[in-house]
């Protein structure tokens, strides 16, 4: 009894500290807590009208982010709930989203650029994107609407297209010998199972899948950008451009930096030359920059084992706006 008593002290010790730890600082929990409501914090200037902040970062999805004893609304939540917010507070004269992802799911960045597309077309606010090291893929996407689009010197953008990722385990289960049995309804029920090789009319019927999917990507680029047919010929390529390319392309209209986007956003509101820029932070922290991605960027609370695959690797099988190169920044 004795040395169980003993095992036990180290587990009551832990539970004893996370419990002071948060009677003393009600942002922080050892193991993670819940959501904590958004509040605006205000980053640089001063004035009535405002400009508010609004991130992209990573993997753009419309999955719950999760790692060890934490979780993470999607990038799709957040960027829903803060214009939510923004709808309610008329001092907001413009947007400037932040963008630093490879891309993510199709249908995720779709989501976002529609709620991007309705409150701007609701509101009137002008809308400025600034990307950061890297906006490709469904990371442009979202940007499509913005009313200016603008990226660092140094920013790889484009990669307009789509691509459809399977994982495949076949090989691998033969050589353990493992099979899988499978019993359906119809011929391509299991299409794109990771136990089978594809056959030759699956892969059709997945091309054109995909090509119909990019081609919608290419008319939004089209109808929001209006490229002359040479530089959308080659944007069709799918391939990645410098900051520069793709200002010559018309993918973008100005290369800076984020006080240059700033500005813009003022100018195009109407707003003074040291306009107020806000955020909306779930736990807003100190001396709060531009640069703070997320909505969680003040969030002290550790997360004991956190390897990060939640940005290697796509969660599963499915369709892509993304730059797979990017995806393990």
């Amino acid at each position: 009894m004795k040395a169980n008593r003993t095992a036990f002290l180290p587990t009551l010790a832990l539970l004893l500290l996370s419990l002071g730890l948060c009677a003393c600082a009600p942002s922080f929990s050892l193991f993670g807590g819940g959501a904590q409501p958004y509040k605006q914090q205000t980053i640089s200037g001063a004035g009535d009208g405002k400009i508010l902040l609004i991130s992209v970062d990573g993997l753009i999805s419309e999955r719950t982010r999760e790692s060890f004893m934490r979780t993470r609304p999607s990038v799709v939540e957040e960027v829903a709930a803060q214009l939510k917010l923004a709808r309610k507070d008329k001092d907001i004269k413009a947007v400037l989203l932040r963008v630093d992802s490879p891309g993510g799911t199709t249908t995720a960045s779709d989501i976002i650029y529609h709620e991007l597309l309705r409150y701007r077309e609701e509101t009137k606010v002008k809308l400025v994107t600034v990307m950061m090291g890297l906006a490709a893929s469904g990371g442009y996407y979202v940007a499509l609407p913005s009313d200016h689009i603008a990226a660092h010197p140094t920013t790889v953008t484009g990669s307009v297209g789509v691509i459809f990722l399977q994982p495949r385990v076949a090989g691998l289960l033969d050589k353990i010998g493992v099979g899988v049995d499978v019993s359906k309804s119809g011929l391509q029920k299991d299409m794109g199972s990771p136990f089978r090789e594809a056959t030759a009319e699956e892969k059709k019927l997945t091309e054109a899948m995909v090509k119909a999917q990019a081609a919608r990507f290419l008319d939004l680029v089209q109808k929001h950008r209006r490229l002359e047919p040479a530089a959308l010929t080659i944007v069709s390529t799918a391939r990645v451009f410098t900051a520069g390319e793709a200002k010559d392309l018309g993918l973008i209209d100005s290369v800076g930096y984020m006080e240059d986007a700033v500005a813009k956003a003022a100018e195009l509101a109407g707003l003074g030359k040291n306009p107020q820029v806000v955020t909306y932070r779930r736990r807003p922290g100190t001396d709060a920059t531009w640069y703070q991605a997320g909505a969680d960027a003040g969030d002290l609370r550790p997360s004991l084992i956190n390897i990060g695959l939640d940005n290697l690797l796509p969660p599963s099988a499915g369709f892509y706006s993304v730059w797979t190169p990017g995806l393990g920044q």
